[in-house]
Formats: structure tokens, sequence, C-alpha cells
């Protein structure tokens, strides 16, 4: 099934410009979610806004945005006014410049969406600029207001479409050195660098995202399966006694070369 859009808007370069089409490239669709329950009638709890002063619910369409000026005193804005007085950017992803692709640290990426030209009129402008960053080996820098914020976005080609990135902000990165000057320059020796090759060598297998499977999801969907069935409830998993000792690394590396020669065996 195809990914319904989420934001359409425009990507311009100069004078070049076409219409687009972006979703989120991530899902928590299907992870579990709870409910909170009434434990003694087993109904739903349910959230709802009311007024601080009566008490009372409030509908919808009688709660607007408020900036408070003074105590108890609000200047009020409907939702079409704040988007009346909204960005180019809402709308518009201006590719301002260009930087080499891998210039910009991991840390600096926040959230994945997926972009493509919004129709076939749009594909050859959309093409032509995709190509020119892919050629290039860069990414687009540029400026987009997405859930209510502007925010700075890489954009980078992928397969026929691109891949928006938003990039935190500059005070929402925290600088390492502080932290990891705590940590002794110390170079290990020879002979465990060479063990732990091997180790890491042992290890190596080919990406896939079975690899980064949620394991307490399995579980979770077990003890669902197992409760809606009736049985009896599944006892707890003993908890591992935590060891904080200090042990050999010589010791520990010949130990995990000799497991990982058995597993290597037995497969």
């Amino acid at each position: 099934m195809a990914q319904r859009s989420f934001w359409k808007g425009y990507l311009k370069l100069s004078l070049v410009t076409c219409r687009v089409s972006m979703t989120p490239a991530v899902t928590e669709s299907t992870k579990l979610r709870f409910h909170n329950i009434n434990r003694d009638t087993g109904n739903r709890v349910v959230n709802r806004y009311v007024d601080a002063e009566t008490g009372k619910p409030v509908d919808d369409e009688d709660q607007v945005k408020g900036y408070a000026r003074g105590e108890d005193d609000y200047v009020l804005f409907e939702d079409e006014e704040l988007d009346d007085v909204a960005l180019e950017s809402t709308r518009t992803i201006d590719i301002e410049s260009f930087v080499p692709r891998g210039s910009i640290g991991w840390i600096w990426y926040d959230s994945p969406h997926f972009l493509a030209p919004a129709d076939k009129v749009s594909e050859e402008a959309f093409a032509v600029i995709r190509e020119a960053m892919r050629k290039s080996d860069t990414g687009g820098i540029a400026r987009l207001v997405l859930y209510r914020r502007e925010h700075s976005v890489l954009l980078l080609p992928r397969d026929n479409g691109m891949v928006v990135w938003t990039l935190r902000y500059g005070d929402e990165v925290r600088d390492a050195d502080p932290f990891f000057s705590k940590s002794r320059e110390e170079a290990p020796a020879a002979r465990a660098k060479t063990m732990m090759k091997k180790l890491v060598q042992s290890r190596m297998r080919e990406w896939s995202p079975e690899l980064v499977h949620d394991p307490v999801e399995d579980r979770l969907h077990e003890i669902i399966a197992m409760r809606s069935q009736k049985r009896s409830k599944p006892k707890p998993a003993p908890k591992q006694e935590r060891k904080d000792n200090v042990i050999d690394i010589m010791e520990a590396l010949r130990r995990s070369l000799a497991s990982e020669k058995k597993s290597s065996g037995r497969k």
C-alpha cells in the first residue's frame, strides 16, 4: 500500500520549481499501544480539556491558542490567523546552499522524511535537482516549517526520490569534549588489539532489519496471546545479578574467541 503524504508544497532551486509531496520515513504504527483502564469497571479512562476555573469540559471548537501577556490575560489567536503569518518555508523548500554529503556529522541528523514529485509534470525538474546532487555528491540545505516550527533541513538523493532530514538546532547538540576528557588516553596492547579484531570479524554480518528487532515487543505479544487464551499469568524472568567487578581483558578475549569458534562449529 502506498504511503499517504502528510505534506505537499514546492521544491525550489533558483528558478527551477516543482510540486512535491513528503511523508515521514519512519513509523511507530506497528508498536503496541496500551490504554489506561479503570481497574474497578474495566472501562477506558479518557483525557479531556477542562476549564481551569469552572472545571467543565471545553469542546474542540471552543479552544483557541493564547499568548500570556499577564496573569489571566491572554492574546488570542485562531488557527487561521497563525497560518496567515506563516513563513514562506511552510510550503516551499528553497535550497539555499550545498554541502559535501559526508560533511554533516550524524549527531546533527534528527528526523527523516521521504520526498517525491507530486505529479507527472514535476518529475523532470525534480530529477534534474536530484541527479545534480547525486553527481556532485552533495546535499542541499534549506529551511522548512514542520510541526509548526521552522527547521533547517538537509536534502539527500535516494533511489528515485530524496530524503529530507530535519537537523537539530545548535543548542541541542552538546560538546562531547568535557565528557570524553574523563576517559584516560590509553593505547591497548598489540596482542589485545589482534584478538579483538578476530572477535569483531567473527561477528561480521550482512546488514538486515532483523538485526535491530525489538525483543520486548515480541515478548509483549507472547504475553498478550497467552492471556487472551486465558492461560495462567507467566512468571517473570529471573533478574540477572549485576557484576561490577573488573575482569582481566585478555582472559575475557580468550573466552570470547573460544565461544565464537564453538558457535561457528555448530553452524
